[in-house]
């Protein structure tokens, strides 16, 4: 009983924050469309796409519905912004780059002990 509330809870805090990044990313687009590199066209939609894709893991990771491909998927876009944002800029986004380093292991923590739906 004890896991279950605890692994719950757990996801609860964990896929929350992803749904709130992603609201921010449609209420905050024209601010974060600087964050985007400038060899990609089109950055106000890559924000967007960005938005969708938080939020969709978010709540696959609460909810337990595919949370696992969630899981992964949002670590590889997590390694996709250290790679492109965080390290070319890393002397000026170093708590950046770890903070994401952070999540993207918790990603992976979590699609590697839940249960595939």
């Amino acid at each position: 009983m004890m896991n279950f509330i605890t692994t719950t809870f757990a996801r609860f805090l964990y896929g929350l924050p992803f749904v709130v990044f992603g609201v921010l990313h449609f209420t905050k687009a024209d601010q974060m469309q600087g964050i985007v590199p400038s060899f990609f066209p089109f950055r106000v939609f890559w924000v967007y796409l960005t938005g969708v894709a938080l939020i969709a893991a978010g709540v696959s990771i609460i909810t337990r519905i595919q949370a696992r491909l969630a899981s992964l998927l949002l670590a590889f876009m997590l390694l996709i912004f250290i790679v492109l944002i965080h390290i070319p800029g890393l002397m000026g986004s170093l708590a950046q780059l770890l903070k994401d380093a952070g999540l993207l292991a918790g990603a992976l923590l979590i699609a590697g002990r839940v249960e595939r739906h």
